[in-house]
């Protein structure tokens, strides 16, 4: 990969996902920003012996955003809170940028044009709202129904607490890589009621979590 700091539109990306951020008006219900803040909402947390604990890891996630389709998904969310002029100037800049796209293979330069860039000041956004887009179609439902517990995504890793009663591992794990085709979930499973999750270790009680610094 071409270091993106050196790329042209470097500069032009770090001042639109300022203006992006500040046009947007995401719900984040699932977005945890910190260890802390998971740390305390899980601790919140009332669990009972079906309930089991399971991660999930995008595989690759900035390379499997379709630009065309994360440019939509934008507008969309834009169009909400904002005029059509606002979204169109916003919107063309980042095609623009998000096109802006290079990597090295074999000491040959080239130019991919459906994926978002790694290390772009921008792509962060961008994976953000076209995972919230997917999560809002796909996991609401599961949550609504009870087969989810709690759900909760730091950039390309995930954490749920399911309900053995309505669903197991297997099909999580099927349901979730059928939401995108671009989308490839790798599971890890909770042993003897502990698994990882950013820097934690997280403990699964018969009625409550508990968690320590990993």
């Amino acid at each position: 990969m071409i270091n993106n700091i050196q790329a042209p539109s470097y500069k032009a990306a770090k001042n639109l996902n300022k203006i992006l951020q500040r046009h947007l008006n995401l719900d984040n219900q699932y977005t945890i920003t910190n260890s802390s803040t998971l740390a305390q909402d899980l601790t919140r947390l009332n669990i009972n012996n079906k309930h089991r604990l399971i991660t999930l890891d995008i595989k690759d996630l900035y390379v499997n955003i379709p630009i065309a389709e994360a440019i939509d998904i934008t507008t969309t969310q834009l169009l909400k809170h904002n005029d059509p002029e606002i979204t169109t100037q916003i919107c063309t800049l980042l095609r623009k940028i998000l096109q802006q796209n290079y990597f090295i293979f074999q000491e040959q330069v080239y130019q991919p044009d459906k994926w978002i860039a790694m290390g772009s000041p921008i792509s962060g956004t961008i994976a953000e709202i076209f995972l919230q887009h997917i999560e809002h179609i796909y996991i609401r439902p599961l949550t609504e129904t009870k087969h989810i517990l709690f759900y909760t995504q730091y950039i390309d890793d995930i954490l749920i607490i399911y309900n053995t009663e309505t669903t197991d591992h297997d099909h999580l794990t099927q349901y979730t890589n059928t939401m995108h085709t671009n989308l490839q979930f790798n599971p890890t499973l909770e042993s003897n009621g502990y698994i990882n999750f950013l820097d934690l270790t997280i403990n699964r009680n018969s009625t409550h979590i508990e968690t320590d610094i990993y």
